[in-house]
């Protein structure tokens, strides 16, 4: 029923949206009288305010058509080099580009978002990296012929993945990732695998969430895994692909989201009609701009969504030594190849400070050569992927960890 109800009330805003929009463009018309009347740029900003906000939004594109090589324009097209029911790999080719740059595997999110939420962090290391990232599929996509998909199987991809790549190639996990990249890292060096990564990068991500827990991580503990069964997971209806499978949907994920920041998004809308009143369209677009990535939205698995609360946020099975991946204990202890760097916000409100960090600890017997740590100084959660401060300040951590690792 919850996502029937909402199917239904997407449905209406959709076409409460394209009204306004047409609306807001008539107002705006020099061929309307009534554009000239003192109110309408005022009635038209507020119409393209909300058609904006309840409009409905698919799977964005990356749209990286080029990147800038040693002062020299490269062009960039998109290769898919593995193609897996839940997710792809993608290649960022460049055309007559540099040979023998470091590998780069840029592990995204399934966090309700696309990969194309790390379009930025793709961009800036695109110069100097042959990057490759995870492009995970929406779950109510897939049909229920393909199986399932939870965490032990997250980390199978990440493995096959790296393979598909080939030795030597490094790994830049975002946030979530983190906890099966690591796993995965941990796996590989264990087994002695001639493709294990060189080095892994981890942003903000949640290792052991013992450590400065968030109101995310507090919602996690507060609640009996029943309750996350019972109250956040949904049918996919029939009308999709995947009609009939468990999800855990991300118009949720995307509601918790926006609530927990509730008084900046409004302020940010308010700015935008602001701007839209005085015709300054270029200030109202980097707003539409980062809406229409921030509000599209994809539905997770319940098994996977399910296995990680309970894993990573209820038992912290990772620091505690109790993770296992199909049966087999996940040793970070294991780790000895693997060069870590651990990246925090200070002012992250998803990863608390030292989440992160932990990982290093954890890894024993690595030595402390190949280990790093960046406390990322006035910067939020989104802040240490994308943004001003993520292109110039962390980014060139991150190039000279991989360039020392290599």
């Amino acid at each position: 029923m919850l996502y029937d109800a909402y199917e239904v009330q997407r449905s209406w805003l959709a076409g409460a949206s394209r009204l306004a929009n047409l609306s807001s463009s008539w107002l705006n018309s020099p061929v309307n009288p009534l554009s000239y009347h003192g109110m309408s740029p005022i009635v038209a900003a507020s119409l393209d305010v909300f058609a904006h906000a309840a409009a409905p939004r698919g799977k964005p594109a990356f749209d990286i058509f080029d990147t800038t090589v040693d002062g020299e324009l490269v062009p960039i097209h998109e290769h898919v080099v593995l193609r897996k029911p839940f997710g792809q790999l993608k290649h960022f080719v460049k055309e007559g580009g540099p040979e023998g740059q470091p590998k780069l595997l840029i592990v995204a999110p399934m966090s309700g978002h696309y990969a194309t939420l790390l379009r930025g962090t793709v961009e800036r290391m695109l110069p100097g990296h042959d990057v490759y990232i995870t492009d995970w599929r929406d779950a109510k996509m897939v049909p229920l012929s393909e199986g399932v998909f939870d965490l032990d199987a997250y980390i199978d991809y990440l493995i096959e993945f790296v393979e598909a790549i080939g030795p030597g190639a490094h790994m830049l996990a975002v946030c979530q990732p983190s906890v099966p990249a690591y796993a995965a890292v941990a796996l590989m060096n264990a087994d002695g695998h001639p493709c294990t990564p060189a080095s892994l990068t981890m942003m903000g991500g949640p290792i052991d969430t013992r450590e400065a827990p968030t109101a995310v991580n507090t919602l996690a503990t507060e609640r009996p895994h029943a309750w996350f069964q019972q109250n956040v997971i949904a049918t996919v209806p029939g009308i999709y692909p995947g009609g009939g499978r468990k999800v855990y949907p991300g118009f949720l994920q995307l509601a918790g989201f926006m609530t927990m920041n509730l008084g900046s998004h409004l302020i940010s809308h308010w700015e935008m009609f602001k701007h839209l009143v005085v015709g300054d369209e270029e200030s109202a677009d980097a707003t539409r701009d980062f809406y229409d990535e921030y509000r599209a939205v994809c539905d997770m698995t319940a098994e996977f969504y399910l296995q990680t609360v309970d894993v990573v946020f209820q038992r912290h099975a990772l620091p505690k030594g109790e993770l296992e991946h199909r049966g087999r204990l996940v040793d970070p202890k294991a780790i000895t190849r693997t060069a870590l760097l651990a990246i925090e916000g200070e002012r992250d409100d998803i990863s608390g400070v030292g989440q992160t960090r932990a990982a290093l600890k954890l890894a024993e017997r690595l030595p402390e050569a190949k280990k790093k740590y960046l406390l990322a100084k006035d910067v939020g959660h989104y802040g240490i992927f994308n943004g001003r401060k993520w292109r110039e300040r962390i980014a060139p951590m991150v190039e000279k960890f991989i360039a020392a690792n290599g």
